[in-house]
């Protein structure tokens, strides 16, 4: 099966936004582990005064994960998908949230402008087609010195890893998704982590883009070793300007 990508890929996930936060809500730990990487970005003073980017917001999991560990900052969600932004918008939220729809490829064409304080991106890179010039574009979106946050399935490269997330997929991921008539969209799931980067050629790739101070964070529970937070930064500009 041919992976999902661009148009094909936000429509399948428009087909399957009504079930998604019921079938994500199934894995231990799923919301928990938004809030630690949200809280690994570090911003000071909860986020006072902060812009955050929330780049591939989906339903917004990653979104209320933002607003509940950064109460001060102003929070953009970003999505492909009009069928899980209607979820998303459809939830109670604070006026400093608000949403846009756009691919994360066409966020200048959408509006979205910097400067960031801090970008978050919750499972969206291995979805991409090419994740080298969104990273290039989320750098240039985020102000010197700002902070970038990537929670993601990546798996560590160990070959236990890759047999445990394979029996996942067989055994849970792709019941569930066919039960919930979505079987295109969660093998996709599956395989995309598999066609993924591992977490050390992920943290290379945000190295090429120009990012500093990368550094991969294990994450708790089933998924350590399968998903990561990884942080990295704009590096701040020198003096006269100079970056």
């Amino acid at each position: 099966m041919t992976l999902l990508r661009d148009a094909a890929l936000a429509d399948a996930f428009d087909r399957g936004a009504g079930a998604y936060d019921r079938l994500v809500a199934l894995n231990p730990g799923y919301h928990g582990q938004l809030r630690r990487s949200a809280r690994r970005l570090g911003l000071p003073d909860g986020g006072s005064g902060c812009r955050v980017l929330d780049l591939g917001c989906g339903t917004g999991a990653s979104t209320a994960a933002l607003a509940t560990t950064l109460p001060g900052a102003d929070i953009v969600g970003v999505d492909a998908s009009a069928g899980m932004l209607r979820r998303a918008r459809a939830k109670p939220w604070p006026d400093r949230v608000r949403f846009v729809h756009a691919p994360a490829e066409e966020l200048s064409r959408a509006g979205v402008s910097g400067p960031f304080d801090a970008v978050f991106a919750a499972y969206l890179f291995r979805n991409l087609a090419d994740p080298d010039p969104v990273l290039r574009t989320v750098r240039g979106l985020l102000a010197p010195g700002g902070r970038l946050a990537v929670h993601e399935y990546a798996l560590s490269g160990r070959r236990a890893d890759r047999l445990v997330w394979s029996a996942v997929c067989r055994g849970v991921i792709r019941p569930l998704g066919t039960a919930a008539g979505d079987r295109a969209l969660y093998r996709h799931l599956g395989r995309s982590v598999a066609a993924f980067d591992t977490a050390p050629a992920f943290a290379a790739r945000l190295g090429r883009a120009g990012f500093d101070r990368v550094r991969v964070l294990p994450l708790p529970g089933w998924q350590t070793g399968i998903t990561h937070t990884f942080l990295a930064r704009r590096p701040p500009e020198r003096p006269g300007g100079a970056r």
